[in-house]
């Protein structure tokens, strides 16, 4: 069995969630989004790091009030960087040698399937790198600097990406080592192995899969854990739990 780490970036601004309290750290159904998200590998026997990269301004405020849950799913801190790919690329310096892939998800993403982890893992160790994703349905639309549409278009072969997205160490850690080589905006870590010059499948996941970017998607969220999504319940798994198991 490969050995994966997984590194959950939560160092952003949140500056569209307007809460006064940043996204990964807000109440979701009696849990912290984080920890929703971090349980949903925390306790997987293939993942053997997991990586919380916070904003350095924010730790003090993380250690006092989530310590304890921290230390039980044996997740450790980060301090992120300006940008996401600093973040992640902080993270990156203290996997183990012996991990052999790497998966990114945002710690903002509490609903991912435990199905759909088991297959993007898997098309990553069989191919070197994957992401999940779902086809675009919706027709879309080319605005210009009016707001006035000046095109249609085609969605056939568009995917929106999600995470988690999974490499093989060595491809992850040097596409970020040639991070400064390329010019223009590098929006995910699927984009960094493309412009490496890495292949990465896509793997298709749920639409459930959200990421939290607004108060209304806290609502939505709240729904899709408590439906479960068919999944079974397993055991209880922390003690600071207000629920049984994990969908």
């Amino acid at each position: 069995m490969s050995k994966f780490a997984v590194i959950l970036p939560a160092a952003g601004q949140s500056s569209r969630f307007g809460q006064g309290v940043k996204k990964p750290f807000i109440a979701l159904d009696g849990r912290p989004v984080w920890q929703r998200t971090a349980e949903r590998f925390a306790n997987r026997e293939d993942v053997s790091q997991v990586f919380l990269v916070i904003s350095p301004e924010d730790r003090e405020m993380v250690e006092d009030r989530h310590q304890a849950n921290l230390s039980f799913l044996g997740i450790k801190l980060v301090d992120g960087g300006s940008e996401r790919f600093e973040s992640v690329a902080n993270a990156l310096k203290l996997v183990d040698d012996d991990v052999a892939f790497v998966a990114v998800h945002d710690a903002v993403r509490p609903c991912v399937k435990s199905g759909d982890i088991d297959r993007v893992f898997a098309t990553a160790e069989k191919c070197g790198a994957a992401l999940l994703g779902v086809p675009v349905q919706d027709t879309l639309k080319r605005l210009d600097p009016d707001s006035k549409v000046s095109e249609t278009v085609p969605r056939r072969g568009l995917w929106q990406a999600q995470t988690p997205q999974v490499a093989r160490r060595d491809w992850m850690m040097n596409a970020y080592a040639n991070r400064v080589k390329l010019t223009g905006a590098i929006t995910d870590d699927s984009q960094l192995l493309e412009a490496a010059g890495y292949p990465v499948v896509m793997v298709e996941g749920s639409p459930t899969n959200l990421k939290i970017t607004t108060k209304e998607d806290m609502i939505i969220a709240t729904a899709i854990l408590g439906a479960k999504l068919g999944e079974k319940v397993k055991k209880q798994y922390h003690p600071f739990a207000d629920e049984e198991g994990q969908w």
